[in-house]
């Protein structure tokens, strides 16, 4: 709570008027009235007088409070946010450089009150911005000395993007270190630096990674998704699921392949014959394709091991190898089409059946 805060509820409880307040401090009512809306601070010589006439003491007058709670920062954060609504500029800034005047330690605080004004700044015509911009730096900087390591992040994203607005792209470099090698964000802030600074080549092959990643990434997540359906026998969502798989590998252009093997061990599940049969051809028919991704314009600044005929020969081996699966496929047995797509031969079948009938 701060100080104007602080003087308005202690004056409300003990029935005292702005008027009368002012009257026997020996300031006017407008000067109360400013305290209390944090436009200004009591002059130190008064703080003695007001915490006498309130009854409280200096400390409680003055919130000396070592920290400030994550709520209370906020509910701050949204004050400052609802006044830039109606006030002036320069007003609201001069009470949050007070507000932050009386919690310098609430790294949360720093941090979102200067990204407001950033963001505000942004977005409104604002004459003489760049007078504000230095103390909006400092706070950013301020928030990185915070403990809280998600706090440091967003510090220092709120200074990367400062730069780059300001297209000082060595400076915005800096504060990629905050962020993991592992952290897709990295990648794509700096391809976002080399794109801007003449390093266009190593932008598209970031860029490209990140969309080689992302691919991987969202299917991985969709088959999960696809895995929890059909442990609660939702066979209609795990449909959709496989439909929007199929999309993805079309949308990142990964080809037909991964398009239709998706499918596979869905129309398995459902044991339905037609659908399996028709999934076993095209995947056998358009296996070639299961590399086209490494000619898509997508993925042109990357290095892709070349796929040859022998890998594709043994592939296609071991997929037919797959589908002659007999206990996966035993809903297949008497069918001449799957007998034929996987090589077995129809006296196979003969044999099959004396064995059964000497059974």
């Amino acid at each position: 709570m701060q100080v104007g805060e602080i003087i308005r509820k202690h004056r409300k409880e003990k029935n005292i008027t702005q008027e009368e307040m002012a009257k026997r401090l020996g300031v006017t009512a407008p000067a109360v009235n400013k305290w209390e809306n944090g436009n200004s601070l009591p002059d130190v010589s008064l703080l003695s007088p007001i915490a006498r006439l309130l009854n409280i003491s200096v400390d409680t007058l003055l919130s000396h409070e070592k920290e400030l709670s994550t709520e209370e920062a906020a509910r701050l954060v949204e004050q400052a946010n609802d006044r830039l609504k109606t006030e002036a500029f320069n007003s609201v800034f001069q009470w949050v450089k007070q507000c932050l005047v009386e919690y310098p330690n609430s790294h949360y605080l720093i941090l979102w009150m200067a990204r407001i004004f950033d963001s505000h700044l942004s977005m409104a015509e604002i004459a003489d911005r760049d007078r504000y911009d230095g103390y909006i730096l400092d706070c950013y900087v301020r928030a990185l000395e915070s403990g809280d390591e998600t706090l440091r992040r967003s510090a220092a994203e709120a200074l990367y993007y400062f730069h780059i607005s300001k297209k000082q792209y060595e400076q915005a470099e800096k504060y990629l270190t905050y962020f993991s090698e592992e952290n897709p964000e990295r990648k794509r802030k700096q391809a976002m630096i080399n794109s801007n600074t003449g390093r266009r080549e190593e932008a598209y092959k970031m860029y490209e990674e990140l969309l080689y990643a992302g691919y991987q990434s969202l299917s991985m997540t969709f088959h999960d998704i696809y895995i929890l359906a059909l442990q609660e026998n939702d066979f209609e969502k795990a449909h959709t699921l496989v439909e929007k798989k199929q999309k993805l590998a079309n949308l990142f252009e990964f080809g037909e392949y991964h398009e239709i093997s998706v499918g596979i061990e869905l129309a398995t599940l459902e044991k339905n014959e037609t659908e399996t049969l028709h999934i076993m051809e095209q995947m056998l028919s358009n296996l070639e394709s299961i590399g086209d991704f490494t000619k898509s314009p997508l993925y042109s600044h990357m290095k892709f091991k070349a796929i040859d005929e022998a890998y594709l020969s043994k592939l296609r081996q071991d997929v037919i190898k797959g589908f002659r699966d007999e206990e996966t496929y035993a809903y297949l047995k008497g069918n001449q089409l799957w007998r034929d797509l996987v090589g077995l031969s129809t006296q196979s079948t003969d044999n099959d059946a004396i064995g059964e009938r000497r059974l």
